[in-house]
Order: C-alpha cells, then structure tokens, then sequence
C-alpha cells in the first residue's frame, strides 16, 4: 500500500503540476489513493499526499460515491459560509473548525479523462476544497488559528526528526551487523584456505 506523507515533507507544501495525459498509470494511482484513504479512514486523498506533485484527487463523500478528480478548477463556491471540524490524513490526530464555502463548483476530468462538471455542497463541497488546497501546497491548518497551525508544523517537524534519528540508528545498526557477518565469513574463507 502506499504511504501517506505527514505534514512537514517538503511534497505538501509545492503546488501540484497538471496531469499531462491520463493513462493507465493514472488510473492504477487513483485506485491505490482509494485503498490507502479507506485504510486509514479517510474522505479524500491528494497526489502530493501520496508523494506524487500531481493535480489529482480522489474523493469518497456521505453519498459513498467514488470520484477522482484530475486536474480540478473550482469555478464557483457561494457566498455562504459554514464552519466543520476539518481533519487530514497527513496530519493525523489534529482537528479545527475551518471556515469554508458551503457550496462548490468545480471542473475536472475523471479516470477516463472524460470532463465532468459538479456542484458540490454539504461535506462533499468541504472534501473537493480541502483536497484542491492540497494541490496548491495548503493544509487546512493554514486556514485556522495562526497559533494551532504554528504548534502543529513544530509537533510534527520534531515527530519526523524523531523517526528520522530512529531511522539512522537502524541503519547503522544494521551496516554494524552486516561488518560483522562479513568479517565472520571472511575470517571462515581465510580458515578454509589454509
């Protein structure tokens, strides 16, 4: 399964480059998004979320349908505005009320490459703005309180200095044990030859 990447990595914070052409490739991506989004809970997954600095999304809402979204442009979103508690995948265990239009029209192409056009409101509008924000390197923290967004990039950069010396330590203890195991041999060989 592919691995969703967590605030901090560099991929979330570009702006997402088009799909060129939609292809088998981008077919097999939108589907391995589905698995990884249903694995972990989710309503919707973005390329850079994946890794892939691609403008494409994948959406399943409160009405349970599957909806990829590939090169989007929200064309319209009302005057009104509703508050929810918005979380993310790459920002696991964080939630904030976030301000948004309550209705949404986007354009897009499907895993087809057939354009479609929808008008979104309720949580599906939520889904299809706050995974277009992630094509353009914006997480929902940015859209809240300064200071909730401030401690959570600090939370998170010291959780990914974490698994990175963890990291490291493993590494090392792995090329320590393989020194060892090629010394032992090499001291067999050099026995045996004798």
């Amino acid at each position: 399964m592919i691995r969703i990447c967590k605030l901090g990595e560099d991929v979330l914070r570009k702006k997402a480059e088009p799909v060129a052409e939609v292809t088998d490739e981008i077919r097999k991506l939108a589907n391995d998004m589905f698995e990884a989004m249903v694995a972990a809970d989710g309503v919707g997954l973005a390329g850079p979320q994946v890794g892939k600095s691609l403008r494409l999304f994948v959406i399943i809402a409160d009405d349970n349908v599957r909806r990829v979204f590939i090169n989007p442009q929200i064309t319209a979103t009302s005057e009104e505005q509703c508050d929810y508690d918005e979380g993310c995948l790459s920002i696991p265990g964080v939630w904030e009320s976030i301000k948004r239009p309550a209705k949404v029209t986007v354009q897009a192409l499907d895993e087809n490459g057939k354009p479609f056009t929808l008008e979104a409101d309720g949580l599906l509008a939520r889904t299809v703005q706050h995974e277009y924000d992630h094509l353009e390197g914006i997480m929902f923290i940015d859209r809240g309180d300064p200071a909730v967004a401030e401690k959570t990039t600090e939370q998170f950069k010291k959780r990914g200095e974490r698994a990175e010396k963890k990291r490291a330590e493993k590494e090392a203890k792995e090329r320590s044990i393989a020194a060892k195991i090629a010394a032992k041999n090499a001291k067999k060989t050099a026995k045996e030859n004798q």
